[in-house]
């Protein structure tokens, strides 16, 4: 099985941390649906170029998590997750995002309204609210806030 998961060799974050955070988003937007059998821990590290005890990780916290269970002898598969425990996972990882950009953001001597403003720019591009969404963005569209367009 392929999933979607991509690894960033240059990011300060730990390789355990990336691969979690992913697999923990295809879970909770739905995109691995409950009993979906994930590759052995062994076939992921492989084919994610990792080690064992990496892959290892991942499932055990994602299965303490609740979002993962295994059976012995027949694999790792995608658990039962409430409605209401999928959003509260959801959420929480888009609170984990903006934490991190806050930190970011003030590690560089931003102020609370640069922040705000950087913030409704990225959402406002994203959402397409100035030419529509069907317009597609890229890396030129982007400007910070103050700046003449």
């Amino acid at each position: 099985m392929w999933l979607p998961i991509h690894i960033n060799e240059q990011s300060a974050e730990p390789l355990y941390y990336q691969i979690e955070v992913q697999l923990r988003a295809l879970i909770v937007s739905g995109q691995l649906a409950e009993g979906t059998l994930l590759p052995s821990i062994r076939e992921l590290a492989q084919l994610l170029k990792c080690s064992v005890i990496t892959v290892r990780r991942v499932y055990q916290d994602l299965e303490n998590e609740g979002l993962l269970r295994t059976r012995q002898g027949t694999g790792t598969f995608v658990a039962k997750v409430d409605r209401t425990e999928r959003d509260r996972q959801r959420l929480q990882a888009v609170i984990a995002a903006f934490e991190a950009a806050i930190e970011a953001g003030l590690r560089v001597q931003c102020s609370e309204e640069e922040l705000r403003a950087v913030f409704e720019e990225a959402l406002r591009l994203k959402m397409g609210s100035r030419d529509g969404p069907d317009r597609r963005r890229d890396e030129n569209d982007r400007h910070l806030p103050g700046e003449k367009t």
